[in-house]
């Protein structure tokens, strides 16, 4: 009977436990879906042209919501971090105070579209390099995250090469009017050969008609001639 008992509740602390289990889990699962996450957009690099001026972007989301958003932007300099802005969100659509750290840095975000882009100006080939989003969020027990976005600097823009496909549109374009000519002059020769089978036709008839008028008056005299009296 003991060990029975001690089965039962061994049962129902294998029980408790499966259920505190899957409550965890499931917490977590929770947690890490609404998450905080920041990132730099569809495409992470751009290419500019040196003494332009570049909109880095970065935004954040997080299912669960923010409450004083940590964020700042770094530049990796040959591996030195460099800090080029920070500030904290107190919460949803309040606008943050930036600490500018960057004399070419202009913060161009807003917490009311969960934005915190800056613009950079003037770049030179210095500037060019990655540069990190990051932001953490107290709410969610100081989860953070971070997006990296690539800067290149150059000379001058690339042209592209429309070589190709000009090549192929001046072939294209020859042969709809190589074919636009051969229906127009088929169409000509087709009314001209037209016009010349009705005329033949008229002189056909024409001609006919003449004989049998020829014939016909021929008989009619033929006929109408005294018959010889005896």
């Amino acid at each position: 009977m003991a060990s029975l008992d001690r089965s039962v509740s061994g049962w129902l602390r294998s029980g408790d436990l499966l259920h505190t289990g899957l409550i965890i889990a499931l917490l977590l699962g929770v947690w890490t879906v609404g998450g905080l996450e920041v990132t730099t957009g569809k495409v992470s690099s751009i290419e500019a042209m040196n003494g332009s001026t570049v909109l880095l972007p970065c935004t954040y989301s997080s299912c669960i919501g923010i409450q004083r958003l940590y964020f700042n932007w770094h530049f990796n300099n040959n591996g030195t971090m460099v800090k080029y802005c920070e500030a904290v969100i107190p919460s949803e659509d309040v606008e943050p105070r930036v600490k500018v750290l960057h004399e070419r840095v202009e913060f161009v975000g807003s917490s009311k579209n969960s934005n915190i882009s800056i613009l950079l100006w003037n770049i030179t080939f210095e500037d060019e390099g990655d540069y990190i989003c990051f932001a953490k969020n107290p709410k969610e027990k100081n989860r953070n995250h971070s997006a990296v976005f690539t800067l290149i600097v150059v000379d001058q823009m690339k042209e592209d090469d429309n070589t190709l496909t000009v090549f192929i549109v001046s072939v294209l374009g020859g042969v709809i009017g190589l074919v636009i000519i051969v229906m127009v002059i088929k169409a000509v020769v087709l009314h001209f050969l037209r016009k010349g089978n009705e005329k033949n036709k008229e002189c056909l008839v024409s001609t006919s008609g003449n004989d049998n008028t020829e014939n016909g008056l021929s008989g009619a005299k033929a006929d109408n001639k005294d018959t010889p009296k005896a």
